[in-house]
């Protein structure tokens, strides 16, 4: 795999995991972490909830035109950029064209949300449940929007994000099974 390669799904879905094996599997890459860029934003930042205001989006989208930018000037380079971030709905086909390399591969990680759920539970990160913003970098004073739970943003994933690319149920497997599918079914991943 040459290009650009975005690794997708919700959060805990493994995209971290198997983005960073992906890469190291490949002989020249560069692992391009999407939320490096949210968490540039020192004072200001408004979190992409459940109800956010305009200002939420408008950080999302900067956050997905950054990383495009940064995969781009990787693959100008000579590396195969592999880019993992949650973009789903319609910012899916807005990431895609955002990317000017060619060839461009698509791959969503999409397993049940009781694995989702299992693997949030076991991680040390949390990106599910609580309420509001929090933290310094909380630049909506008084907003105390819902967090996200499983259902809501599997709904986002399953119901609302086109299917583009290659998608894969990831409930039963390792991350290294899971680089091995992605790298067999590569053609099907590719989308430019």
């Amino acid at each position: 795999m040459q290009g650009v390669v975005l690794v997708t799904g919700v959060m805990a879905a493994g995209k971290s995991t198997v983005a960073q094996l992906l890469a190291e599997r490949l002989p020249r890459a560069a692992h391009v972490r999407g939320d490096v860029f949210r968490r540039m934003i020192v004072s200001g930042r408004w979190e992409y909830l459940p109800g956010a205001p305009d200002e939420a989006l408008a950080q999302l989208r900067l956050r997905y035109r950054l990383s495009a930018a940064t995969a781009d000037a990787y693959a100008e380079a000579g590396f195969t950029a592999v880019v993992q971030d949650v973009v789903l709905g319609e910012e899916l086909p807005a990431y895609v064209r955002l990317v000017r390399t060619r060839p461009l591969y698509v791959v969503v990680l999409a397993p049940d949300a009781g694995t989702v759920a299992a693997r949030e539970a076991g991680r040390a990160k949390t990106g599910y449940g609580g309420t509001g913003y929090g933290g310094a970098g909380n630049g909506g004073a008084g907003y105390g929007g819902e967090a996200w739970t499983v259902p809501a943003l599997d709904e986002v994933l399953r119901a609302s994000t086109p299917p583009i690319g290659l998608w894969l149920d990831t409930s039963g497997q390792t991350p290294a099974e899971t680089v091995e599918a992605i790298l067999a079914g590569r053609e099907r991943a590719r989308v430019l």
